[in-house]
């Protein structure tokens, strides 16, 4: 057993009472403020999305990971954390969806609430008071008193200056909270939607411009002081760290990083590491060839259709792709990665592009999500890497595969339905489930055993 930890980490929660409030803008926004302070800043997003860490460690620069309670109990979830923000002034969490809303209709599990109580973490509410002004007061008000929660104060988003001083007394006077100042109307620096996804190398230097603008009207509009004196306030956090199995020596292991294969949960690759992997990361768009010397590779989720052309065009890349997996070498393939080993796929052109080939089958653009949400994956087969495992994962997608697989039962944890999933056999597991491997570790060191096995080390 491990030791216990116990870290005093500054941290901040920001949170909403429903999405569209505006919780992402003003998180980069304070986020760039902090930079620009001279603070280290770690930064991290609730829930299993892979864009917001994204555009945190491109745009802004600050180290961002995920916090998911569904994917890991309160121990791994800390451990996570504190790995993270240990060595940093400052941490901000940006909340996922309304701060109460979990996996079901009627529970907190796994909501930013919940993220909030594990981390005991002081949480500001953020409400956008377009088109209100004494309204916002009841809102914030019964979010305060629903349940015993962490919110210490409130940002008042899409408000005037003399709103403002009317409307931040009555808040203080009758909730008791601490009113962090007000957003006035910026639509010159909104971020599209299509910034957070696929944010362009030639775009990041005009982006950024745009936050430090928006940093500097927070600094003018919301007290930054009080934020990090509340983000001082956070208790200690103890934890027991998980129990990690390593293999002898070390292995090398590709992983596709481009941008058609971005992403990837970095606390996944920090594990492999811990579990004895030495990470090679190459583009399966741009390189000829798997890296020299690697036992595995893992072919991350991404935006494939978006590089369809590029990618099929690589043509000695998918030959040597087809020909190591074929031959035996370990994968790890997931959605984007998945429909990369597809015989075709649909570019977002429409038109089919030759792929790998290691499946035989196509995937295409359903126009519609075709499954989205959290399972747990489960394999009692002929699968090297998941055999006896039960992991955590997440699905979104809008391409579907006519061959998503059947060796793994997936089970719904909304609803509890259950339905087959993924190619899992031997040394290779693909399909489109995104896999959380501290939701279950062995699963990292299954994939490394089969890559020393591979190269011939045991």
């Amino acid at each position: 057993m491990q030791g216990e930890g116990q870290l005093t980490l500054p941290r901040l929660l920001l949170t909403a009472p429903a999405s569209g409030s505006g919780k992402t803008l003003i998180t980069c926004g304070i986020l760039q403020a902090l930079v620009n302070r001279g603070l280290k800043v770690s930064s991290f997003k609730c829930g299993p999305d892979y864009i917001d860490p994204m555009f945190h460690s491109r745009v802004i620069g600050t180290p961002s990971k995920n916090l998911d309670p569904f994917f890991t109990d309160t121990d791994t979830m800390r451990y996570l954390f504190s790995r993270s923000a240990e060595g940093q002034d400052i941490s901000v969490i940006e909340g996922v969806m309304g701060y109460y809303d979990g996996i079901g209709m009627a529970t907190t599990r796994g909501s930013t609430y919940d993220v909030s109580e594990r981390l005991e973490c002081p949480t500001i509410l953020i409400v956008n008071c377009r088109g209100a002004s004494l309204s916002a007061v009841p809102v914030v008000k019964g979010f305060k008193e629903f349940r015993n929660n962490n919110i210490k104060g409130v940002i008042l988003n899409n408000m005037s200056a003399p709103v403002y001083a009317e409307v931040s007394k009555i808040i203080e006077e009758e909730v008791g909270i601490k009113v962090i100042g007000y957003v006035p109307k910026v639509t010159d620096l909104v971020l599209e939607s299509r910034h957070l996804g696929l944010c362009l190398p030639g775009e990041i230097e005009s982006l950024k411009e745009k936050l430090n603008k928006l940093a500097d009207v927070l600094e003018g509009s919301l007290n930054i002081d009080l934020l990090i004196e509340l983000a001082n306030t956070a208790p200690d956090l103890e934890y027991i760290p998980p129990e990690i199995e390593k293999i002898d020596g070390k292995v090398k292991v590709a992983l596709a990083d481009d941008d058609a294969f971005c992403f990837t949960y970095e606390d996944n690759i920090r594990l492999l590491e811990e579990c004895g992997a030495e990470i090679v990361r190459f583009s399966p768009m741009h390189d000829r060839k798997i890296p020299d010397g690697v036992g595995g590779v893992i072919l991350s989720g991404g935006y494939p259709e978006l590089h369809a052309e590029t990618l099929s065009a690589n043509k000695v890349m998918l030959e040597d792709m087809r020909s190591k997996i074929t031959a035996g070498m370990p994968c790890i393939a997931e959605c984007g990665g998945f429909m990369y080993l597809h015989r075709e796929i649909e570019g977002s052109d429409g038109r089919m592009y030759p792929m790998a080939d290691v499946f035989d089958a196509e995937a295409v653009n359903k126009g519609k999500l075709n499954r989205f949400g959290y399972i747990t994956v489960s394999s009692e087969g002929g699968s090297d890497i998941l055999k006896n495992c039960s992991i955590k994962a997440h699905e979104f997608h809008y391409w579907d595969s006519d061959d998503c697989g059947t060796d793994c039962t997936a089970v719904k944890s909304s609803n509890g339905k259950r339905y087959e999933c993924m190619h899992c056999k031997g040394p290779l597991s693909a399909g489109f489930p995104h896999l959380y491997y501290y939701s279950e570790p062995k699963v990292a060191y299954n994939f490394l055993v089969c890559c020393s096995r591979f190269l011939g080390m045991d």
